[in-house]
């Protein structure tokens, strides 16, 4: 039993080492009468840009909380009883073989951590590298170099979420989340990522945290294979027996496949092997970059640059005349545009940043949804086949060379290539060239665009300043199929195969994937014993 104060305001001003102080009077106790003292929640409420306020929701412990919390007539002040997270009974089925992971990100990674801890020693096989030498990889690529289809942006140890910005929002209500966060932390994450309103972690402490995960499955007793590539299954009387890594058979009664959304020649194998998978929707459009500075002065006005308040970010949404959704995704404060194409021969961009969120440039994705009728066909790949049209066309409109085109936001209103670049400097690299973006996304998809930006200007001024860069494209939203799974989190189509996580259509992002791959990872627990 503990007490859990909501609502504790401090000003700007105010330092944070106030806050038990705080606390107190509103239990009316002195300081020292408080035992524990943990910050559950921190926020940022800027809606006034002249009385910028942190508002916190704290846990206290001291005598006879019961009785303290009778006294106070405070909604905000309330016992709260001691939750455990939920328990479940292991099954008793023998397994003959080891539970076998195909992914390493966020999906296959927690799945992979749980089932270590309680004994069930799995192998998990990643088709890219481990992140010290996915890492080398990818700056290589970056700065010119050969491009890997096998490990790159989308394949690697971490998935895709590791050269990100590390987002761990979410949407989800689940109490996994907590296990999620916890993981990071012990395993070298900032412990402020258990209480801010927006945690991220960046790029940069992500790799050190995944590459620890790594080596703490192991420690338990899992096995992890880089360069190792899921070629094919074989299923016998509807059951999964076994899984084709690297041309060798590893006999298996329980897969995971957390592949990740850009895994499309296993997507493509899948269909093959008949698997349910089906369509749906995702979103497509450009990343825009704007001076960092400029966000912080919409959003924090006077205290933008304030020490306590780091580089800005915005969410912002619109429904368009035609009633198709535009709106910004994955927005990367103080970040970078990079390259993150998975295939020979395509363009593809994603946002970064590192933990500091120190770089000249905010960027985000703008994007138009698109849905099984915009794509060309009745095959359930319709939309990877849409996905892979407009990037090849944007590897063709961008030189060939894995260049991104370009285009000025003025001169995209306008339909005319940009004749050179105003006072923010595209961050992507190998290089770009000026284009035109109408020559690799659907015009409706353009025409929703220019409406779209024309209405986030209005809620943030100079949203669409002439200058502002657009860099394109922006198609791995998320996955564009989904496998259709049953109650117990298998295929529908065949027993003892598992689809995960966001690859598999069933998250979007690395908190929302991680808690999926826990979920699936405790319904074979439920079937299995242990080994």
């Amino acid at each position: 039993m503990s007490i859990r104060i909501n609502n504790i305001i401090l000003d700007i001003e105010e330092d944070i080492s106030v806050l038990k102080e705080k606390a107190g009077k509103r239990l009316k106790l002195p300081v020292n009468s408080i035992k524990d003292f943990k910050v559950l929640r921190e926020s940022i409420d800027a809606r006034k840009k002249n009385s910028i306020k942190f508002n916190y929701t704290v846990e206290v412990s001291c005598d006879n909380e019961s009785k303290v919390v009778s006294k106070i007539r405070d909604k905000d002040v309330k016992i709260e009883e001691v939750k455990y997270n939920e328990e479940f009974k292991f099954g008793d089925k023998l397994l003959n073989h080891r539970p076998v992971i195909i992914g390493m990100g966020p999906a296959g990674m927690f799945a992979g951590l749980l089932m270590a801890q309680k004994g069930y020693n799995p192998i998990i096989i990643e088709r890219g590298e481990s992140v010290e030498y996915r890492t080398k990889t990818i700056d290589t690529f970056w700065n010119g170099g050969d491009f890997n289809k096998e490990s790159n942006i989308q394949f690697g140890e971490g998935g895709a979420g590791t050269f990100s910005d590390g987002k761990l929002t979410t949407r989800i209500k689940d109490f996994r989340c907590d296990f999620v966060l916890e993981q990071f932390v012990k395993n070298g994450a900032p412990k402020e990522i258990l209480y801010m309103g927006k945690p991220h972690i960046g790029t940069d402490i992500l790799k050190e945290v995944v590459k620890n995960i790594r080596n703490k499955i192991i420690e338990l007793g899992g096995e992890i294979h880089f360069n190792s590539k899921l070629e094919d299954i074989i299923i016998k009387d509807n059951k999964i027996k076994a899984a084709i890594v690297n041309g060798k058979e590893i006999p298996c009664q329980a897969l995971v496949l957390a592949v990740g959304h850009s895994a499309r020649d296993t997507y493509e194998m899948i269909f093959n092997r008949n698997i349910f998978i089906e369509p749906k929707p995702f979103a497509i459009g450009v990343r825009i970059e704007h001076l960092q500075s400029m966000i912080d002065e919409n959003q924090y006005g006077k205290y933008a640059g304030h020490p306590r308040l780091r580089a800005a970010d915005y969410r912002l949404a619109y429904n368009t005349k035609g009633n198709r959704g535009v709106y910004s995704f994955c927005m990367c404060p103080g970040g970078n545009v990079v390259a993150a194409a998975s295939e020979e021969k395509r363009v593809v961009v994603n946002g970064m940043s590192y933990y500091k969120r120190d770089g000249k440039n905010a960027n985000s994705a703008i994007v138009v949804s698109v849905t099984p009728e915009d794509f060309q066909g009745s095959s359930p790949l319709a939309g990877m086949e849409f996905q892979r049209h407009y990037e090849s066309l944007a590897y063709n409109v961008g030189g060939k060379e894995y260049f991104a085109p370009v285009q000025l936001l003025g001169d995209f209103m306008e339909d005319r290539v940009s004749k050179k670049i105003g006072n923010i400097e595209p961050t992507y690299k190998p290089g770009y060239v000026l284009s035109d973006l109408g020559q690799c996304l659907p015009s409706y998809v353009v025409e929703s665009l220019k409406e779209g930006l024309l209405n986030f200007d209005k809620k943030i001024k100079g949203f669409a300043d002439k200058n502002a860069v657009l860099t394109g494209i922006e198609t791995r939203t998320s996955a564009p199929i989904r496998m259709l799974r049953n109650e117990n989190l298998q295929s529908i189509s065949v027993e003892g195969i598992y689809p995960a996580g966001e690859g598999a259509g069933y998250a979007g992002g690395i908190m929302s994937a991680a808690v999926d791959g826990l979920k699936v990872a405790e319904s074979i627990m439920k079937q299995w014993a242990p080994i």
